[in-house]
């Protein structure tokens, strides 16, 4: 069994009281995978938010490693989102412990609780952002100057 508090680390669940972090970790799977096995593969489909209890993955598009994550972070939510195929393959790097919240459990929990729901999306899309920030940074550091004069 999972202690829910663990999942206080992840800003998905930032703001939810401990009753509904317990009530969301009743509906979540646990899953293993072995070193180098892909848990999503570039271009299918994915339907689960994938949050690193242990272990460690890596984040490739066209065999180039875009990220690498360890506990405490997740993956899979651009897929839940806007349910387009993985923009890359998910590949375990070591033996990784993960749980796993599904596009059916957010509609359940819609169903049960707007409120956690919203709580939900909203921090979603804040780590979205945050990462389209860093991405911004990135992308800004290796571009040329504009010469407006």
């Amino acid at each position: 069994m999972i202690d829910s508090s663990l999942l206080q680390k992840y800003s998905l669940f930032d703001g939810l009281e401990q009753d509904q972090i317990d009530n969301l970790l009743s509906r979540m799977a646990e899953e293993t995978y072995d070193a180098g096995t892909d848990i999503i593969a570039e271009g299918s489909q994915n339907c689960k938010i994938y949050f690193i209890l242990e272990g460690r993955v890596a984040a490739t598009s066209s065999g180039i490693i875009l990220q690498e994550l360890g506990e405490g972070s997740f993956f899979g939510e651009m897929e839940v989102l806007d349910v387009l195929p993985s923009a890359a393959t998910i590949k375990a790097l070591e033996p990784t412990r993960v749980i796993i919240l599904s596009i059916d459990t957010l509609g359940e929990i819609y169903d049960a609780d707007l409120k956690v729901y919203s709580f939900i999306i909203m921090n979603l899309a804040r780590d979205l952002s945050r990462k389209l920030r860093r991405l911004d940074v990135m992308y800004i550091k290796d571009s040329p100057v504009m010469d407006w004069s």
